[in-house]
């Protein structure tokens, strides 16, 4: 065999690229989830009767929490699951029922039903409960809801709580309008923006500290912290948090696209783009075309199903520049006001819970321009800037 003389620049640069990959993997294997450190939270489980507090995306170095836990021998006395279900197999809104683990035979308790906070009959001989949930840093993303009722549950029973922490993708920014209590749900619980900015160790840091469980309890809270992260650091999910958050692209888009479930303009549900596409049926204009269809366990009844939509993939715009984003971006919600043929019927009643706040809604009404609507936005921003630096856990 006649070997191949390689040029000196050849090597060389082979070199350089082979250790900027190595340095790159480096930094990447620094950053360590709060579940990645089995050698911090075993000590702390071991010996108790737990409660997790756990969906898919709760994976450890050796798999998923529970079955880790299941074959330590731990002893694990329910699930408790929140929307999407434990599995992350339910579509968003969709009842999750009481049951049992089909993989693991352990009984799963929904928090996403007819009840979303665990009762004391629940929590019932258990000594500790752990939370390990991936979130996207969204006040309408319900897992900080359920992570709120679960403190409130904890400390109503004096049962301490253990978070894992894991990063928020959407970290690196705060914006949006201040949630006005008045219209308090499930997809906004406290007076926080649209984008907070913080990691589920962070923010049950704030439950706490703000005294915003009922009667001001206080839960007893114990945190995993990250190693190796900032607010700045990108982070890319191992695993989709939820059926239609798929890919980065819809994790990064979600806090502005999803003002669109508040009309009747589909937003990608029922197609492999959720939160991506943004269309409808009487839009003239834009880059794309796609028709809604139903996918079981992701969008069994998507708005405008069956219809030709016309808009904008958002999609084409690259991870790069939707990462280094820090604002959300109102434009397309404006783009298609305007071009409403019925501006009346253009908002459905949700739209003032998922904003927080009916300012929103007659800001768009009354023709302001995005400009001028981020600017009523600063005062409450930087308010919350400054209650959220008390609690910050990372740089």
């Amino acid at each position: 065999m006649t070997k191949t003389a390689i040029s000196p620049k050849i090597r060389k640069a082979a070199l350089f690229l082979w250790l900027f990959i190595g340095i790159a993997c480096k930094g990447q294997a620094q950053l360590l989830t709060g579940a990645d450190q089995t050698s911090v939270w075993k000590p702390l489980v071991t010996g108790k009767k737990l409660g997790l507090v756990v969906n898919h995306t709760a994976m450890t170095p050796n798999g998923h929490l529970l079955d880790v836990l299941l074959k330590e021998k731990q002893q694990v006395q329910a699930v408790f699951a929140p929307e999407h279900g434990f599995r992350g197999e339910a579509e968003a809104g969709a009842k999750i029922e009481n049951g049992r683990d089909q993989r693991t035979g352990v009984s799963v308790i929904s928090l996403y039903g007819n009840k979303k906070k665990p009762q004391a009959a629940d929590l019932k001989g258990i000594d500790l409960m752990v939370f390990d949930m991936q979130d996207v840093g969204a006040r309408f993303y319900t897992y900080i809801s359920t992570l709120h009722y679960v403190m409130e549950a904890c400390a109503e029973q004096n049962i301490p709580l253990l978070l894992l922490d894991r990063p928020n993708p959407n970290g690196h920014y705060i914006d949006g309008p201040m949630l006005d209590t008045s219209l308090r749900s499930f997809v906004g619980m406290h007076p926080i923006p649209i984008v907070h900015g913080m990691t589920l160790g962070e923010y049950a840091q704030m439950i706490n500290g703000e005294a915003w469980l009922a009667g001001g309890v206080k839960c007893s809270l114990q945190i995993v912290t990250l190693k190796g992260y900032t607010h700045q650091t990108p982070y890319k999910l191992p695993v989709p948090p939820s059926p239609n958050l798929p890919d980065m692209h819809s994790v990064y888009l979600y806090p502005s696209t999803c003002f669109f479930e508040g009309t009747d303009i589909s937003l990608g549900r029922g197609t492999d783009r959720p939160f991506q596409l943004v269309g409808a049926p009487w839009f003239k204009g834009g880059d794309t075309t796609f028709v809604p269809r139903s996918i079981p366990g992701k969008a069994e009844k998507p708005p405008q199903m069956g219809n030709a939509c016309f808009g904008f993939d958002y999609g084409k715009i690259s991870l790069a520049q939707l990462q280094q984003r820090k604002q959300l971006d109102l434009q397309p919600l404006l783009t298609f006001y305007v071009q409403a043929p019925d501006k009346e019927k253009f908002f459905t009643p949700f739209f003032d819970k998922l904003a927080g706040t009916k300012q929103l809604r007659e800001q768009i009404a009354s023709g302001m321009t995005e400009a001028q609507i981020r600017q009523s936005w600063e005062p409450g921003l930087k308010q919350f800037a400054a209650t959220r630096k008390k609690y910050l856990l990372y740089p």
